[in-house]
Parts: structure tokens; C-alpha cells; sequence
């Protein structure tokens, strides 16, 4: 983080910037317990997979109206579309982009870029 900290600093946005280093989950949900709701912009996701739903419920509630929620490996190295792969994670990020693909509170884009990547508007 060190260096991280370093180019926040050069760059002239450190004072923009609040670093929290816990578990995500925990770190969300003391951000809504702290009035955070509604207040964001942008949030990116990309972490264990087999929380994928619980981040996006979560993060849907920080985001404002018109706000973008991305959302890394959506495509998991193909995996979500090869019905030989099974395990947890893949299983978690086939249904988050089957619940995503109905849900009416967001637009959605998914870009095919390397790993796969959706963008989700908030309606």
C-alpha cells in the first residue's frame, strides 16, 4: 500500500481517498450502517466469487440513482458457459449473471474484455 499511498499523493487525490482493508462484506455493511446509502457514484466489485450476489445487493444500496456498479470475471476464463465446470466459483458467477440478467433495478452491459466485465447502471 505503500506506494499505492505514494501516487495518490503525486497524482494530488489522497485527500479523496479513504482506504479500508478488511473483509469486503464488513467494510460494506459499515458504510450503510454509517448513512452511506445512496451517496456513491461507482463501485467496482471483484472478489471471492461465491459472494458475488451478497456485494451486489449490498453495493446497489451505496450507488445512487444513475450511479455504475462493474463487476470483474464475469466470464469466469469461459467457464460460465461450459456446463462441465462445477465447482463453487463458477457456480456463483453463472447465477449472479442469471440474477443480474432479470434484475429491473439496473441496465446492464457485459463487455467481453479479457475475463468479462459488467457494467450495471442503476435505473
Amino acid at each position: 500500500m505503500g506506494d499505492a499511498r505514494r501516487y495518490w499523493a503525486e497524482a494530488g487525490v489522497a485527500h479523496k481517498i479513504d482506504l479500508r482493508i478488511a473483509p469486503a462484506l464488513q467494510t460494506v455493511d459499515g458504510l450503510l450502517a454509517g448513512g452511506a446509502q445512496g451517496t456513491f457514484d461507482f463501485a467496482f466489485i471483484d472478489a471471492d466469487k461465491t459472494n458475488y450476489l451478497n456485494y451486489f445487493e449490498r453495493v446497489l444500496r451505496l450507488v445512487r440513482p444513475r450511479g455504475v456498479i462493474a463487476v470483474d470475471n464475469v466470464l469466469w476464463h469461459g467457464r460460465v458457459i461450459d456446463a462441465t465446470y462445477n465447482d463453487p466459483d463458477t457456480l456463483a458467477v453463472r447465477q449472479f449473471n442469471e440474477k443480474l440478467h432479470s434484475d429491473e433495478r439496473v441496465f446492464i452491459s457485459m463487455l467481453p474484455l479479457r475475463d468479462g466485465l459488467t457494467l450495471a447502471w442503476k435505473r
